[in-house]
């Protein structure tokens, strides 16, 4: 029997006392995270860019606060992690759709904006952790699978994903005892994949149930139970986990 219901890994109050920064926390994966978490029992504190989508968000949630914040913005971000005035206990830093272009439309300007994006960010958010974030506690990051497959437009995207999990375990080993691990989904049913794909929304949805080895979408909750069973269990870091139905397995 086929289920279309999100897997769901908390119980109770695993995460009671606790405090949970989701940066991308307005809609679609940060959004669903914050809620499970919150369900879990923690305190979640929600960033993002734009603030009007970032006080509904609150509101869904019960947030105990929010910041108004562009994340690949060295001095904001720094800037936010000075203001917490108390110790968290996990940051989760969801990332911007990947840059692709065929290489001879490939705009460098564009291209370290991406980079910037996908890989300096888990630097930097790494570097501010150090000192905030409680021994034990973690930092999740967002990858694809998507990035595995070669193509035209594929050069940077690759390059980008082959790096993070390189990144996220060397990370893990120099901000330990913090844990830091890294998510990768392929197609996400979230609004800004709505967003992009618009009429052909539902075409995508239909051939991902047809071809997937699960036989359904993969959904925001399905991804924020794996980033919260990320922050629940221990003893995982410097791990990179797929979560994508098997859609890097067939054709796309």
């Amino acid at each position: 029997m086929t289920s279309t219901t999100a897997y769901c890994g908390t119980r109770g109050s695993e995460l009671s006392g606790q405090t949970i920064v989701v940066i991308g926390g307005s809609s679609g994966i940060g959004l669903e995270t914050a809620r499970l978490a919150g369900t879990a029992g923690a305190s979640v504190i929600l960033a993002a860019r734009n603030q009007e989508r970032l006080k509904r968000a609150a509101a869904e949630v019960g947030a105990e606060r929010t910041a108004a914040l562009d994340a690949t913005d060295a001095q904001a971000l720094e800037r936010f992690f000075a203001g917490l005035s108390e110790p968290i206990d996990h940051v989760m830093v969801t990332g911007l759709g990947p840059y692709r272009a065929p290489l001879a439309e490939l705009d460098h300007a564009r291209a370290v904006r991406d980079f910037d994006a996908h890989v300096w960010l888990p630097i930097a958010v790494a570097q501010h952790a150090v000192g905030r974030v409680r021994p034990g506690g973690s930092l999740v990051f967002m990858g694809r699978t998507g990035g595995r497959q070669r193509g035209p437009g594929m050069s940077l995207f690759g390059a980008v994903t082959a790096a993070l999990p390189a990144l996220i375990a060397n990370l893990a080993v120099e901000v330990a005892p913090i844990r830091v691990n890294l998510i990768a989904p392929g197609f996400v049913d979230t609004p800004l994949a709505a967003a992009l794909l618009g009429s052909h929304l539902e075409a995508r949805r239909e051939q991902l149930r047809a071809t997937l080895p699960v036989h359904r979408v993969v959904s925001p909750a399905d991804v924020a139970a794996l980033a919260v069973h990320t922050m629940i269990n221990p003893v995982i870091t410097g791990a990179t986990y797929d979560i994508d139905g098997g859609q890097q397995f067939v054709s796309p």
